[in-house]
């Protein structure tokens, strides 16, 4: 029997009243079972005439809140049964709120059908194999549609967003300084104890994505774990010959790049270039891309693509014409999507791919815009993960803050393999790019270029730029001293200049050359070579803005000085190198026979060097004079004494 309080629906009217009378009652059960939103009600008929000979009716339950057959259908429907009488094949009933009609089917409906087992049993495995050979979606089984497609390259930037609640954003500051993230401020970074360097971060609406994909980025090569197997060292290296590993670069400008990259382009790394604004990281990376595309056979394919976030390439090619680059490989685009710049170019197979640069692009499924810390990094981490994968080397080009260092996390520079930064002032043509970081090399290497109206060009002779013209006889000129340095693996002659005036008012000023080390050197000379500088202001050069950070430049230094305060120019034939010690002694520095080779074949005649190299240099059998000293005073005694 139904509940007492169970409504009859004589009509589709009164149903119509009756729900919208049940909308209105309280719910008492605690989960409720409310009926779906296609089917709003579904109520059981018979096909056979009732006792009455009346049409089917339907029962409303309000404390379960479901539409249920009535008694008189289930009264006649047990007789029926058990007097064996053969009904009529029951149909099923479901009232459109539409045309606030009943409309009769014989299938029961989606809610009330019974679960039955999948039709893929009953259906031909021939039928079902052709299906999905040709794309065919089966309703309500939630396949894909299409044949399976090719890898795409940018799903290495694609992310799968995370299941689970939506909690309140997790706050976490990060150090500007190393990188570490910390869920509270503590003031002090823990990981490398700066102080002040703790920012706040906030994640957006898309952190479940980041945080689910956070290693997978990371992640270089998406294998499986079954694929993954130990290999030995002569299974990785057979095969490979490493003098033809590396991708070549010709000409002078491709060896001064080599020359900082250690022989080469790795295939497969991930460069950073980094630099001031202005100082010609668009163009040396334009200049990169042409040598590369012509090294390209004409059988092959494969192109060089370069890609701008921050200009159009008709921009680019205004660029690329004023310098006359005119490579049939390169291709241009501007574009800040990754996932867009990946897909776009794997049609192309490039042999290296140049992103211009690294703050202007971003990946959609992370929060925030581009150049902001999350973004820089998972880019950072989606490109080396392309890189690994298609075995292309990628060049990225990073902004660098008012302190000289790259834009961004300090995690940056620990992705990457190489970084690279190019260094000059904008009132020189001069420029140097230096090696920070490479795994593949060393890292003391430098590269010498000079800016033109037509790029940048390779400087075969680097010292030239650091030595001026003068005359050893002209008095004006008095101060001047020429060092012997070593950067990377080559040599160059530097010159020092100094200034001393008779005056006690103010402090000097120094250049290139750090400010510690100069009082140093000041103090020694009064203490130790007897000079009277305490009345004196003392300037200190270095030309062509070179930073003078090596030891080897001391003796120059007190040289120079010596040479200004006593008025008597030094002849310009005459090289210095040597440090100097608190006592006033000179004391010898690496690579002597190195420097002393280079500055004999540029024609200087004579070089002063510690007193305890002078053996190690007599078995070179140089065109060159050297002349060794112990301390200042032998050193002022033979250089400034009168001829």
């Amino acid at each position: 029997m139904p509940h007492p309080s169970a409504a009859m629906l004589p009509s589709p009217s009164s149903l119509r009243s009756l729900l919208h009378l049940s909308r209105r009652l309280p719910l008492r059960a605690a989960k409720p079972r409310l009926p779906s939103p296609p089917l709003l009600t579904c109520l059981l008929f018979s096909s056979s005439s009732s006792p009455g000979g009346g049409a089917g009716w339907a029962t409303y339950d309000p404390l379960t809140d479901t539409l249920g057959p009535s008694a008189a259908i289930s009264s006649a429907s047990a007789a029926s049964s058990d007097s064996e009488t053969p009904l009529e094949q029951d149909a099923w009933g479901v009232y459109d709120p539409t045309t606030g009609r009943i409309v009769m089917q014989e299938q029961p409906p989606h809610s009330l059908a019974p679960p039955s087992s999948s039709s893929d049993e009953d259906e031909p495995k021939g039928k079902r194999r052709l299906d999905e050979e040709n794309g065919v979606k089966e309703k309500g089984k939630g396949r894909s549609a299409g044949r399976k497609d090719q890898t795409r390259w940018s799903s290495v930037a694609a992310v799968t967003k995370a299941g689970g609640r939506s909690g309140k954003d997790r706050v976490t500051y990060v150090c500007s300084n190393c990188g570490e993230d910390s869920s509270q401020w503590w003031g002090m970074c823990r990981h490398c104890e700066a102080m002040g360097t703790l920012t706040k971060y906030v994640p957006g609406p898309d952190s479940t994505a980041s945080e689910a994909s956070h290693h997978a980025l990371r992640s270089w090569i998406p294998q499986k774990r079954k694929e993954m197997v130990p290999q030995s060292l002569q299974q990785v290296t057979k095969g490979v010959n490493q003098a033809e590993w590396r991708i070549p670069l010709s000409g002078n400008f491709g060896m001064e790049i080599a020359r900082v990259l250690g022989g080469g382009i790795v295939p497969g790394s991930l460069i950073l270039v980094g630099g001031d604004p202005g100082v010609g990281k668009s163009s040396l990376m334009l200049q990169l891309a042409s040598i590369i595309s012509e090294s390209i056979s004409v059988d092959d394919s494969s192109a060089v693509v370069y890609v701008s976030g921050e200009e159009s390439i008709e921009q680019i090619g205004n660029r690329a014409d004023r310098m006359c680059i005119k490579s049939r490989n390169l291709y241009l685009y501007s574009s800040t999507d990754i996932e867009d710049i990946l897909d776009k170019i794997q049609s192309l197979s490039p042999k290296a791919l140049i992103i211009d640069s690294i703050q202007t692009v971003y990946i959609r499924a992370f929060a925030g815009s581009a150049g902001n810390m999350t973004q820089v990094k998972e880019c950072t981490s989606a490109l080396l993960r392309f890189a690994k994968l298609t075995n292309i080397p990628v060049f990225l080009i990073g902004h660098v803050t008012k302190s000289g260092d790259i834009a961004g996390p300090r995690l940056l520079e620990h992705i990457v393999d190489v970084v690279l930064y190019m260094e000059g002032e904008r009132c020189l043509s001069y420029r140097l790019l230096r090696s920070v970081k490479n795994r593949f090399g060393s890292t003391d290497e430098l590269g010498v270029f000079e800016m033109s109206g037509y790029g940048l060009q390779a400087v075969l002779n680097p010292t030239d730029m650091f030595l001026t013209e003068h005359n050893s006889d002209s008095e004006i000129l008095a101060g001047l001293a020429v060092a012997v340095i070593l950067d990377g693996s080559r040599a160059f002659a530097i010159e020092v200049q100094a200034l001393c005036v008779s005056s006690a008012s103010r402090s000097g000023q120094v250049v290139g050359i750090p400010k510690n080390r100069a009082d140093v050197i000041i103090s020694v000379l009064m203490k130790q070579a007897g000079l009277k500088l305490q009345d004196n202001i003392i300037f200190l050069n270095v030309v062509s803005g070179y930073e003078l950070t090596e030891t080897a430049g001391d003796l120059a230094i007190a040289a120079s000085i010596c040479s200004s305060f006593l008025d008597y120019p030094i002849p310009n034939d005459i090289a210095f190198i040597g440090e100097v010690g608190l006592g006033g002694e000179i004391r010898t520095v690496p690579r002597m026979d190195k420097r002393v080779l280079a500055i004999a074949k540029l024609g200087y005649k004579k070089c002063v060097v510690p007193k305890i190299s002078e053996k190690l240099l007599k078995p070179l059998e140089l065109d060159l004079e050297i002349l060794p000293c112990s301390n200042l005073k032998e050193v002022i005694n033979t250089i400034f004494r009168p001829q």
